[in-house]
């Protein structure tokens, strides 16, 4: 792991990853192409909506060339954040793939007339898991498609917000997404349509947590049925610790991290529980001369890195990392819950194995959470 691996959203996909101290990481050798779809071979219902071929402005075909290099910078910033080689083509249009008779995961809308399309195919939920700067980026007029949804009557347009490319954020936003899916399935019935903005990892994991969670799927069956149907790359250790998180009561760990120095101006870290595209100042212990931060985080293994006046540097009295092989070195602390009595580490512990299940009490609790979560505005 390294500081670009969960990296924030950001304003513009076309900040460059090594902007930033840390070296990206090695991809797996796995492709995923969502270069307007899936062909109908690869699965029985799928559908790509391409764009129009034919006669073309020259303000439209540089519209086009401008959406093309978009896409080229975010596929780049998609496969250096997300450990595996993916491509996505937002001027090629809207693409998806059904997961299941009544579940569809696939790419974000781009205009109301995509409405349209997904009405005539019996969609009565749409939902969409992309923040404002995703659809900045791309030009997504969000309040027409919203608009014309709510105009129809017979369909549902619903925004539950997860950050790009940051598993973590992934994992803690999880509970409260999945139970806004849960209510909104139950209330429309019909089918629903999942997606972030390529469909690749956000939409893909949700999907996974839902079939994990409510319909009864072991989380191995689950990534196996939603791959035979659409290549993409959800985050499995995001799902599994968001399960553990919901069944050890959302149990949180105080930790401290502290800089020894008096003579610097400022410190801050990045990395922890908000990704390595933000940053949190450490305070100044006047009494003890030393810079303090404490956070309560949920169990799990955390990478950080401190900048001290503006530079990047670890501290070599906590806990690092070995170096990369560009020789790159990170802080990590790993967060435990201590109370022998309490048999949350076993749960955890099991959940976060290579092929956790859940018993029919676990899977009775979560969907008891899901039920009473409150609702988000």
């Amino acid at each position: 792991m390294n500081c670009l691996q969960y990296l924030s959203s950001f304003r513009s996909y076309a900040v460059h990853f090594h902007d930033f101290k840390c070296s990206p990481r090695k991809t797996l050798p796995c492709s995923v192409n969502m270069m307007g779809g899936i062909s109908s071979g690869d699965a029985p219902r799928s559908m790509a909506v391409k764009a129009t071929s034919g006669s073309t402005s020259s303000a439209k075909k540089n519209d086009s060339e401008s959406e093309g290099k978009k896409s080229e910078i975010y596929s780049h910033n998609m496969t250096e954040a997300m450990g595996a080689v993916l491509t996505y083509r937002h001027d090629l249009g809207m693409n998806y793939n059904f997961i299941g008779p009544d579940l569809i995961v696939g790419s974000c809308l781009q205009s109301p007339e995509d409405v349209d399309k997904l009405r005539k195919i019996g969609v009565k939920t749409i939902f969409c898991l992309q923040q404002d700067p995703d659809l900045e980026y791309f030009g997504v007029d969000i309040g027409a498609i919203q608009d014309y949804a709510k105009e129809c009557g017979d369909i549902e347009h619903i925004r539950a917000r997860i950050r790009d490319f940051d598993a973590f954020d992934l994992r803690m936003r999880l509970p409260a997404v999945v139970s806004k899916l849960y209510k909104a399935i139950n209330r429309n019935g019909g089918v629903t349509y999942i997606h972030c903005t390529a469909g690749l990892g956000r939409a893909p994991a949700v999907a996974m947590a839902y079939m994990f969670w409510v319909q009864g799927y072991k989380l191995s069956d689950a990534h196996t049925e939603l791959l035979s149907k659409r290549s993409c790359f959800p985050k499995l250790e995001a799902i599994k610790n968001a399960t553990a998180d919901i069944l050890t009561d959302l149990k949180k760990v105080a930790v401290t991290l502290t800089w020894e120095d008096n003579k610097c101006s400022s410190v801050e870290v990045s990395g922890l529980d908000i990704g390595w595209g933000q940053r949190m100042p450490l305070k100044f212990d006047k009494e003890h001369g030393l810079w303090k931060l404490q956070r309560e985080l949920p169990e799990g293994r955390y990478e950080y890195k401190y900048i001290v006046d503006g530079e990047w540097t670890y501290n070599e009295y906590e806990l690092v990392t070995t170096p990369n092989k560009d020789g790159h070195v990170n802080n990590f602390i790993h967060v435990v819950n201590s109370d022998p009595n309490s048999g949350y580490g076993a749960v955890r512990k099991r959940l976060t194995s290579d092929d956790p299940d859940l018993t029919n009490e676990e899977r009775m609790k979560i969907r008891q959470f899901l039920e009473s979560y409150p609702d988000e505005e």
